[in-house]
């Protein structure tokens, strides 16, 4: 047989594992730390927020989340609330992560934004009124049965 005849021979077969979408997410960087569980034992979602001030933890209704199918998951939640004056939120950009069906866990990269939201008194007044700081964040994705 030459070399640009092809073989009846089937090629070899790709080894692919089972995997289950990430539940659990634990990402550190800049001074803060959060920990994300799309569930739980009762079903709820949980998220705790720690930075060199608090540390915040919050479940269920407390956690907003919209799925973007060119970005992944945005988790958002209040972390405080100051009348007249405005309010403060981290939004947690999370991505899509496939893991091993054995419960292995994989690197992750992402990024949360606080964003500060001013209440003017004036609210008719020009001006910006959110403003964003963003935040590096790396750590790991895993799954958990519940």
């Amino acid at each position: 047989m030459s070399a640009l005849q092809s073989s009846s021979a089937p090629a070899p077969a790709i080894a692919t594992l089972p995997t289950q979408p990430a539940n659990q997410f634990s990402l550190s960087g800049g001074g803060l730390h959060v920990d994300y569980a799309s569930t739980s034992l009762d079903g709820q979602p949980r998220l705790t927020f720690h930075d060199h001030v608090r540390t915040l933890n919050f479940s269920g209704t407390e956690i907003r989340s919209v799925e973007l199918p060119d970005l992944g998951t945005i988790v958002s939640v209040t972390l405080s609330i100051t009348v007249d004056v405005g309010s403060t939120t981290l939004s947690l950009l999370v991505p899509r992560v496939n893991v091993a069906g054995n419960g292995g866990t994989i690197v992750v990269a992402t990024d949360a934004i606080i964003t500060v939201h001013k209440t003017p008194f004036a609210p008719h007044l020009p001006g910006q009124v959110d403003n964003y700081h963003v935040t590096r964040l790396s750590g790991t994705g895993s799954f958990a049965y519940f």
